[in-house]
């Protein structure tokens, strides 16, 4: 292995280190800094991500994880969302981002391919539950974690998932470190130090593809409660790496193999327009809760129900997908076509099309384990292959085309060139309304969501408590 020194790139276009470029962007940007329409939008995707903590709350995952955070960590202050339950603020960070990413419903910035919300806002509601931080400050820190976290994954260009990494839990690290030491006060010099332990704590096995495993769930949590010791260890003057981004053993050259998958990264991307293109506006809120790499296909698919009438008569099907994520959702096809768990199907290209095209539809409930075993869709995902889109604009957007063939000879197309959701189709700030609204309802009552979301989507202010008013989302405080 030619292990590289550094990597022959320019670091940045000031020819600034990466760590102290973002560092310096975190500790410099105030609240006024950000547009209004980019604060609004923030508090639209902490509210999707609430909504899903809280509708996560019904599945035996939450209770298992929460069982063993209180076994070790006690009780604490900071709430668990949705649950009755406080916990101490790391483990809280845990529980809340695992609970937000439970469903695989939550945002993604599409080009770096993470899901900044699920681990930046719960490690923000931690840090400002610790510190006392007002709304205005909670939402100034968020909006740095996702823009930072954002920049750091576009600069894999979608290659993290190639050998095996999730960049959720390794890239969000980065994102929670920089906006929980701004919550917590620490300096330029300190927050690069806390870049330099979170490359240490950076983390994400792909592994749970094979047998649809809880692990992917956690990953969010994992960074946000990572980033908070990094961070409180920083501000006391622990000396982290250096050069966490591009040194010889950095985050790039370690998790793309020290070879030629570095020589296709970009890393301008990691500072490119801070301050100035937001890329939270860049962020997908998911119509589906499953992998947004799918979202395309399932599109086209109930785009083609009607024409198809009776999905018996189905001859076959080809879905035309990027090639950057077969190993995701299409490989290996064995396991695509017979999912065991809900997990397993959410990452199946081959059951999801197949129950989109005999259901309609495709929401929570066509995950549920009489869903999975229908004979009819697994007939129908036996009959789906798979082959490389060479036009799809991936991972710019997530495209996917279907070309079904009848058993009468006819010839049924449609494509999403780009995946609603995305920056140029996004859903509007009702449609994330009515979201939560649907998510929270499997967890609270109609009056409850009503004052939960009020509470979040007010949050912005100098003059709000921030843990005050985000304790509406534990049921000891409704």
């Amino acid at each position: 292995m030619n292990i590289q020194t550094k990597i022959d790139s320019p670091t940045t276009a000031s020819d600034q280190p990466i760590v102290e470029v973002l560092a310096e962007f975190v500790c410099e940007l105030k609240h006024d800094d950000i547009p209004k329409t980019v604060r609004t939008r923030a508090l639209h995707h902490m509210l999707d991500a609430a909504g899903i903590a809280l509708a996560s709350t019904r599945y035996e995952f939450a209770h298992k994880t929460l069982a063993g955070l209180q076994a070790v960590g006690g009780q604490g202050s900071v709430p668990v969302l949705g649950m009755p339950a406080t916990l101490p603020l790391r483990d809280a960070a845990i529980m809340n981002g695992f609970l937000c990413h439970g469903l695989d419903y939550d945002d993604t910035h599409v080009a770096a391919i993470v899901h900044p919300t699920a681990s930046v806002f719960p490690a923000v509601l931690s840090a400002a539950a610790h510190v006392g931080a007002t709304g205005e400050e909670l939402v100034t820190a968020f909006v740095a974690g996702v823009e930072t976290a954002a920049r750091v994954g576009m600069v894999a260009k979608s290659q993290f998932h190639q050998v095996g990494f999730h960049p959720t839990g390794m890239v969000g690290i980065f994102g929670c470190v920089l906006a929980v030491g701004k919550l917590m006060g620490l300096n330029k010099k300190q927050l690069m130090s806390a870049q330099g332990i979170a490359v240490s704590m950076a983390s994400g096995s792909m592994e749970f593809l094979e047998d649809g495993a809880w692990n992917k769930r956690i990953h969010p949590g994992l960074a946000a409660g990572s980033a908070i010791t990094a961070a409180a260890i920083a501000k006391e003057g622990f000396k982290g790496i250096t050069d966490p981004y591009t040194g010889r053993f950095g985050l790039y050259n370690a998790y793309l193999g020290c070879g030629p998958r570095t020589n296709d990264i970009d890393l301008s991307l990691a500072t490119a327009g801070l301050g100035e293109t937001w890329e939270l506006l860049a962020t997908a809120i998911k119509p589906f809760p499953t992998c947004h790499f799918s979202h395309g296909a399932i599109d086209a698919a109930l785009a083609l129900r009607d024409d198809v009438g009776d999905p018996a008569e189905i001859k076959s099907i080809i879905a035309r997908l990027p090639e950057g994520v077969h190993k995701t959702i299409c490989e290996p096809e064995a396991n695509k076509k017979r999912p065991q768990n809900d997990y397993d199907a959410k990452f199946s290209t081959h059951f999801l099309v197949a129950a989109s095209l005999i259901r309609g539809r495709l929401t929570l409930d066509e995950l549920e384990p009489d869903v999975l075993r229908d004979p009819d869709i697994l007939a129908l995902a036996d009959k789906l292959g798979y082959e490389n889109d060479p036009d799809s604009p991936f991972p710019d957007a997530y495209s996917g085309e279907l070309i079904i063939t009848m058993k009468d000879g006819r010839e049924l197309r449609h494509r999403e060139h780009i995946n609603r959701g995305a920056a140029d189709r996004p859903l509007s700030n009702e449609e994330i309304i009515a979201k939560f609204d649907d998510n929270a309802i499997m967890a609270v009552n109609t009056q409850t969501a009503a004052k939960q979301r009020a509470a979040l989507l007010t949050l912005d202010s100098a003059d709000v408590d921030a843990a005050a008013t985000l304790s509406c989302f534990s049921p000891k405080k409704c």
